[in-house]
Order: structure tokens, then sequence, then C-alpha cells
């Protein structure tokens, strides 16, 4: 076939030479391998959040396909299952929590992972105040009338928890309340903020990225927040010091990382593209509009502040008294 009756053809396909050249270079051809983000927890989480905003940005900015996959429950190790055994090329992203990359090391006598070795660090995404939700109809009126409640009567209290950090957080709350109010586990955060709303339970510690809508139409009670400051997003709900008990806070936080088997060119792009998402003016806007915060860190500063985590749960795990699993 000539050039001309190839131009021709090309034109009556409503298609051009300099078309062609962009099909051929654009980042999202076929060839291009598609990511994959693992989640430990099911849609709606903060987790799922993150995993879901950084998914998109990575097709905007490379033209790659991300799939998000939920997988809940276990403690998170479902989720960890999956992507361990994976192949170890770069394709599959682990968005974990500081449940599953640091609390599930003080709670397990013998974890199926290890969350240091069996992961290389991408970069930190984002940490959230956990709010202390209540039910709507729950008589007291504030935490420190809870509080009170729950030391009189601990029988007619019980805490719902949707992961190993926010059961740690609410033992905490114990051991700094002095109170005894026992725990329900669920499969994720969304079905403990349920359990909260119909009154299964009389207490949670949630996200506030994910409870804030449910706080504003009265859907579930804020008793407080546990962060040093209030809250942008919920600006009348008092930080846990304010409303009786001193000092006390608790964050949930967000990361990437990938099989620690991964080849470390991979890993090095992966960890240089989810950085530059980090930097973005557009997610720390995104960040400030759920009540969360942008945490910038590379590989290194991911592996330190993890550390450090894991040695400041176990210190708490055994403050608590909490017995491990």
């Amino acid at each position: 076939m000539t050039p001309i009756r190839i131009r021709r053809l090309l034109l009556a396909l409503g298609l051009g030479f300099s078309a062609l050249g962009a099909v051929a270079q654009s980042p999202s051809a076929p060839d291009a391998k598609a990511l994959k983000f693992i989640v430990p927890f099911p849609p709606g989480s903060g987790t799922d959040t993150s995993a879901r905003y950084y998914a998109r940005k990575v097709t905007e900015l490379t033209g790659q396909s991300v799939v998000v996959e939920n997988k809940p429950g276990a403690n998170g190790f479902i989720a960890v299952r999956a992507v361990l055994g994976a192949p170890a090329d770069g394709t599959t992203v682990f968005v974990g929590s500081n449940s599953t990359l640091a609390v599930n090391a003080a709670l397990f006598k013998q974890l199926p992972y290890d969350p240091v070795a069996d992961f290389s660090p991408l970069s930190m995404l984002m940490r959230a105040p956990a709010l202390m939700i209540a039910p709507p109809q729950l008589p007291q009126a504030n935490l420190q009338e809870f509080i009170q409640a729950a030391r009189a009567k601990p029988a007619d209290f019980s805490y719902g928890s949707g992961s190993a950090g926010y059961q740690l957080m609410a033992e905490l709350f114990n051991d700094s309340a002095r109170t005894q109010i026992m725990g329900v586990p669920f499969k994720g955060a969304s079905e403990a903020v349920t359990a909260v709303a119909s009154g299964t339970v009389q207490l949670a510690f949630a996200e506030m990225t994910s409870a804030q809508e449910l706080v504003k139409s009265g859907r579930i009670r804020a008793l407080a927040v546990a962060s040093d400051k209030r809250s942008g997003v919920l600006p009348q709900v008092p930080t846990a010091s304010e409303a009786g008990l001193p000092g006390f806070t608790a964050y949930s936080w967000v990361a990437a990382a990938v099989n620690s088997r991964t080849p470390k060119e991979e890993t090095d792009k992966l960890a240089a593209l989810f950085t530059r998402i980090a930097n973005l003016p557009e997610t720390r806007d995104f960040y400030e509009r759920i009540g969360a915060e942008v945490m910038r860190g590379g590989p290194q500063e991911m592996r330190a502040f993890q550390q450090d985590e894991i040695r400041l749960w176990k210190r708490i795990a055994a403050q608590a008294k909490v017995e491990q699993q």
C-alpha cells in the first residue's frame, strides 16, 4: 500500500500521523502494567480514601491505570498475604495503616508477617486525629459524665474496634480514664461506627476522615477529638484535654509500602512518584478538607517513623496490660 493510500485510510478513520504517534507514546498504552493498591480495610475507611486519592493522581500524572482492592478482616492479615503473595515486581502496593504496619507488632505474640522485614517503605501519606464517638441517644452529656458512668457500671458499656490500632486506642483510654470498658471486634472501622450509631456499643475511636459527616448529620456524637488542638472540620468538638482527659491524644496514619523482595529500581520509582503526589498543593487541600494532614517523608523517614511507632505501641500495650493474642 502506498504512503498516499495509507494517509487516506488514516484520515478516513479520523486519525492523522500525529494522533497515531500520540497513541504509541501514551503512558496508558496497553503494554503498560496496571498497578494494584491493596487496602486492608473496607471502602470508606480513611486508608481506603487515601488509596483512592493516590490511585487517581498516579493515573493523572503517568497515565498508568490503578486498581484499588479492599481486603478487610483478620487484623489486616488477608491483605498482607495478598501483597506478599503477589509478584514482587513493583506492580502491587500495600496501602496500610498504623494497625498493620505498627500496632499488630504490639498485639500479637507471633505475627504471620514481619511489618519491617517483609516490606520496603515508599512514603508516608497522611495522619488524622481519632474521634471518640458515641450513640446519639447516649444519656451522658459529655466525656466527663461518660467516664463517671463507665466507672460506676462497667458492664453497661462496651467499645467497638475495627482494627488493632483502634483497639489499642480504646485500651489506652481505659488506662487513662481508669475505666474497664470491654471491647467488641469488627472487620473494619465502618462496621464499628455503624455499631455505635445503632447503640450496639457505646464508644469507638474513628478516623476524622470517615466519621465527620456522620457527626454533622447527627447519626453519631463526638465526645472529643484525641489531638492537641481542635479540628477545623469539627471546631465545636472539644479536645480530650478540654473534655476532661488531660494529655490524651491518638492518631491514625496511612503509609505505602511494597514487598521487600521488589527490585530497588522499581521501589525507588514508586517512592519518587508518591513523594511527588504528597508535595502537590492539591494533596494538602484534599486532606485538610477531610480533617487530616499530609505526612511527608520518603522511605528512610517512613522506616524510622514506623520503628518508633512499634516501640510506642508496645509500650502502650504493656502499660495498659493488654494481653497479647
